[in-house]
């Protein structure tokens, strides 16, 4: 017992060090669990993200109701990772079935994974954030294929330049 406890504290010692190396721990299903690192280049389509949520309304209900624990975001609250579905130009169409996202190049995608109106918990969700249309400069949709992820069906379009690409490193 209290070999585990020694190796429970020095993980929560270690995490500020680990945080400051680039590397980000997921303790959610919205992606697998484990540790992400951060990698070089510009977030292209379909690579994996991290960035902080930003809109006030999702970032006060996602602390409220303990969706992101505390962390490096301006928030308080710590970054979100999930996969970067949308960019500048994509057309979005949001059906009750999930969310079609054609590209400028014509590819389409699909993501059988709709908006809910109630978290896992019954709560009721507000209106989802996320329109359709042609998502704007500057912007772009980030998702995860769970169907109980917090993501973009909820609070809608991010920041593009706030996103950092991460690669895992080892996922359970």
């Amino acid at each position: 017992m209290k070999a585990l406890l020694a190796v429970v504290a020095a993980f929560f010692l270690l995490l500020p060090l680990l945080h400051r190396a680039g590397l980000r721990f997921n303790p959610t299903p919205s992606l697998p669990k484990g540790i992400y690192r951060i990698a070089p280049g510009a977030p292209e389509r379909g690579d994996l993200v991290a960035f902080c949520l930003e809109s006030p309304v999702w970032t006060s209900l996602a602390r409220e109701r303990g969706y992101l624990g505390a962390g490096s975001c301006p928030s308080g609250l710590r970054p979100l990772l999930k996969r970067l579905a949308g960019l500048p130009g994509d057309a979005v169409t949001v059906t009750p079935d999930g969310i079609q996202i054609k590209s400028a190049a014509g590819s389409a995608h699909v993501w059988l994974a709709p908006a809910r109106r109630n978290d896992s918990m019954d709560r009721p969700l507000p209106e989802s954030s996320l329109r359709a249309g042609v998502i704007p400069d500057g912007l772009a949709l980030a998702l995860a294929g769970h169907p109980g992820s917090f993501d973009g069906r909820f609070f809608g379009l991010v920041p593009l330049a706030g996103m950092t690409r991460v690669v895992p490193v080892c996922t359970f």
